[in-house]
């Protein structure tokens, strides 16, 4: 009867191809969404809409949109400015305490973003494409770090419809100019009366995405330094050999620095120590030679020549170790080098410690924020020290523990990149993340 078998094959050929066909069709990670869902999404949508990239970011219009949408969830708002011109409002939202005695909670996340070149984009950077098959959000801005605010702001309608009333006041600070270094946002409202009036007993600031799954969370940035190093030497002929010369001066300090600099990246090849755990030293510009209607003048050597170097050190790096090594083996006078260092931002808190966050026992906010990731279902990688830089270092400055935490698992690194988006069902799952974390930290009494 090998009829009937080969039209049992045919049979069963088809309905495995109907079942592939329906795993196909209900795959989309666009999914089926509740209402609320859905509303969540477009909201982070809009959001992203607003162009708020450097060089010309819209302050207006993110504050014309952020403050109406958190009147709407009965929070306080206040907008305060910290430059004359009041072209870059900070936003302060207020969700009032059952006990105000207590030190308030501190959600921060910055307005603004960096440029993107639409060129190398699959979808216009400031569109907010999001692909119906993959649920991928596309814009700049989605992962730095705008989809923070929404996280926070739909997590307070989560609690807020659920009769949650918090026992520590809550603020939210949106703030401008983080990732032009911060002096007309963030820092100077770290310094302000309006700062000292919230009484803040912890923070919360922006992270980055995980590779895995686990939520990856920072406890301190890497202190932002520039160095200059310049060498003079006697001029001479192209063809002339002789010692101390400018640029001969000045590749010995760059081949000393480039010896550091390897040995510092095998700790992190080897997997010794993190990104964040090295110093890291990288030319960014040289400058030597004399110019010409053309170009240089190639039969001269110069008197004069130039390099400069991105350096970033961690908070817990011996500051006046690395400057010894600076003045005495990078850039040695004897060499006829000198050097011109610039520290962007503080080196050590007011009591003179490492600005960094205790991620242990010691730190009763860190065993409260452990346990709200483990009851929201998640996992912690071990805590880190962010290679760059966020607005936490200025509130740890004053000694008040922050950490940077964004709940994005499963996502590749796409801050500052092209193409940077962030999956809807990850942008949903952190809001429940922060419902979680929110409860947790508002009702600690500690």
């Amino acid at each position: 009867m090998p009829h009937l078998r080969r039209r049992h094959r045919r049979r069963l050929l088809a309905a495995v191809v109907f079942l592939l066909l329906s795993a196909v069709v209900a795959r989309p990670a666009a999914g089926a969404f509740t209402e609320l869902e859905s509303a969540q999404i477009g909201r982070f949508q809009d959001y992203l809409r607003i162009r708020t990239a450097h060089p010309s970011p819209d302050y207006a219009g993110a504050a014309a949109f952020l403050l109406p949408y958190a009147a709407s969830l009965g929070l306080r708002a206040a907008t305060l400015h910290f430059t004359p011109c009041k072209s870059k409002p900070l936003l302060l939202l207020t969700w009032p305490g059952t006990d105000p005695s207590l030190p308030s909670l501190l959600l921060n996340s910055h307005l603004d973003s960096v440029p993107a070149e639409p060129e190398q984009w699959l979808h216009p950077p400031f569109a907010a494409h999001r692909d119906a098959a993959t649920g991928r959000v596309y814009a700049r801005g989605a992962q730095d770090d705008k989809c923070l605010p929404i996280q926070y702001l739909e997590a307070i309608r989560g609690l807020r419809d659920a009769g949650f009333a918090p026992t520590r006041t809550l603020h939210i600070s949106l703030v401008p100019d983080e990732e032009i270094g911060g002096a007309d946002g963030f820092e100077k409202f770290a310094q302000s009366e309006e700062f000292r009036d919230l009484n803040v007993g912890f923070m919360l600031d922006e992270g980055q995405a995980s590779l895995t799954d686990e939520f990856r969370v920072f406890y301190g940035d890497r202190l932002v330094w520039r160095l200059i190093v310049k060498a003079t030497g006697a001029p001479g002929h192209g063809s002339k050999l002789f010692d101390g010369a400018a640029v001969e001066n000045l590749m010995d300090c760059v081949e000393t620095i480039a010896g550091f600099r390897e040995a510092q990246f095998g700790m992190v090849k080897s997997g010794k120590r993190g990104p964040g755990e090295v110093v890291s030293v990288n030319p960014v510009y040289m400058k030597a030679g004399t110019p010409s209607p053309t170009g240089f003048v190639m039969n001269m050597q110069p008197s004069e020549a130039e390099v400069g170097f991105d350096f970033r050190l961690p908070p817990t790096e011996d500051v006046e170790h690395i400057i010894r090594r600076i003045k005495e083996e990078w850039a040695p006078a004897h060499k006829n080098l000198t050097y011109k260092l610039m520290q962007k931002g503080p080196t050590r808190d007011l009591a003179g410690r490492p600005m960094v966050t205790p991620t242990n026992a010691s730190n009763p906010w860190w065993s409260v924020f452990e346990q709200a990731i483990i009851s929201a279902g998640g996992k912690l990688a071990k805590p880190e020290i962010l290679s760059s830089t966020t607005d936490s270092r200025f509130i740890r400055q004053l000694g008040i523990p922050a950490l940077g935490f964004s709940p994005m698992t499963n996502t590749p690194i796409l801050l500052h990149d092209n193409n940077e988006f962030l999956e809807d069902k990850v942008f949903l799952r952190g809001i429940k993340v922060y419902e979680h974390i929110i409860r947790a930290l508002s009702s600690f009494k500690g």
